[in-house]
């Protein structure tokens, strides 16, 4: 465990490319030096801020006033016994994946091997440990229809546990981990098909990449690179020269409506903008921010203070940094949607990012 004086700026360390300095920073490359570190500070009364991919972050621009704990474990092993045990494994293997692995790299290597259930989730940026706090979850698949179980640190009983996959709460992009940082992910264990086949295709418009009908499986391959294909599309898979992936992904989450409410905002925003996209959600329906955004009047590329900050060139629920911008132009732009929205449909956004030190 690496300890130095010399934070760096959060800028540095985030997809988004913004946030000041931490007060000081500690690279935990095991779980033991994870556990450690995170001990020691609250032992010294000091705020935490744990760091994998920096990909779901936005800092404030004066950064964060405590410690800065980089998470850099990395690694994954594979049980292929199917026979059960007491986290609650069934048929199908089992592979235990480090918190601060790389998500994508992971991903790449399942399908590599012909490991199927999560090559859905292909060019996500960020780590495996911050995918069950958010149940993160993209073209028809989720994180937690494949987890088994998370081994974590409980803060406040300073103990190492395993909680089964039914007692995270999981829900559309939440868990029990989320908004609170009691328990500090160590490790991941997803169950994986070793056929060779993906999860079967839920999403319309990845099944018409694929040419398949809905519910078809295909070659985890071939399911991973057309979800490379349409993310890059979108700006959704990270690189340097392009701007559009200076963001923390998809800034608003889909809202969902009460189902006592569905049909009268329905009716609202089809009067005001014609019939918006739904699906069906557990206790009512889910609209699409991306669908409401641009009928709002917010499009592609739609600018914000001195145009340091935009909307994403090829998709509307990416908030970009143009370079040179500060968290503060991001947060106003993000206001500006959220606010216009609103306004025009009566329907609230709610960011999907962490917001260290700030809030909108």
């Amino acid at each position: 465990m690496a300890d130095g004086t010399a934070a760096p700026r959060l800028a540095d360390c985030t997809t988004l490319r913004l946030g000041g300095p931490a007060r000081r920073f500690v690279h935990a490359a095991t779980s033991e030096d994870l556990v450690a570190a995170v001990r020691d500070a609250d032992d010294a009364g000091e705020p935490v801020l744990l760091l994998g991919g920096g990909s779901n972050l936005v800092v404030a621009d004066d950064g964060f006033a405590g410690t800065l704990v980089r998470i850099a474990s990395s690694g994954w092993t594979r049980d292929g016994d199917g026979d059960g045990d007491a986290d609650g494994d069934s048929d199908g293997d089992v592979v235990e994946v480090a918190a601060g692995q790389e998500w994508d790299a992971f991903v790449a290597e399942l399908a590599d091997a012909g490991l199927g259930g999560l090559e859905c989730l292909s060019g996500i940026p960020g780590s495996v440990g911050a995918t069950p706090i958010q149940n993160v979850g993209a073209y028809g698949c989720e994180v937690a229809e494949s987890i088994v179980s998370v081994r974590l640190y409980d803060r406040a009983a300073r103990e190492i546990r395993t909680v089964p996959a039914g007692e995270l709460g999981f829900g559309y992009r939440t868990s029990v981990l989320k908004g609170t940082d009691r328990g500090v992910v160590l490790s991941v264990r997803f169950r994986i098909d070793p056929s060779g086949e993906s999860a079967p295709v839920r999403y319309a418009e990845l099944a018409r990449t694929l040419g398949v009908e809905i519910g078809a499986k295909v070659p985890t391959a071939r399911a991973r690179e057309a979800v490379l294909g349409l993310r890059r599309g979108k700006g959704m898979v990270l690189d340097p020269a392009d701007h559009d992936t200076w963001s923390a992904g998809s800034f608003f989450t889909n809202p969902i409506v009460p189902a006592d409410e569905s049909a009268a905002t329905v009716a609202r925003i089809t009067a005001a903008a014609g019939e918006p996209p739904q699906y069906p959600a557990e206790g009512g329906v889910k609209l699409s921010a991306a669908w409401l955004i641009d009928r709002a009047g917010f499009g592609k590329g739609h600018p914000g203070p001195g145009g340091r900050v935009s909307l994403s060139t090829k998709h509307t629920l990416a908030l970009t940094n143009r370079g040179g911008a500060s968290t503060a132009d991001l947060l106003a732009l993000a206001r500006q949607v959220r606010d216009g929205v609103e306004a025009r449909f009566g329907v609230r956004l709610h960011p999907e990012p962490l917001l260290i030190g700030c809030a909108l």
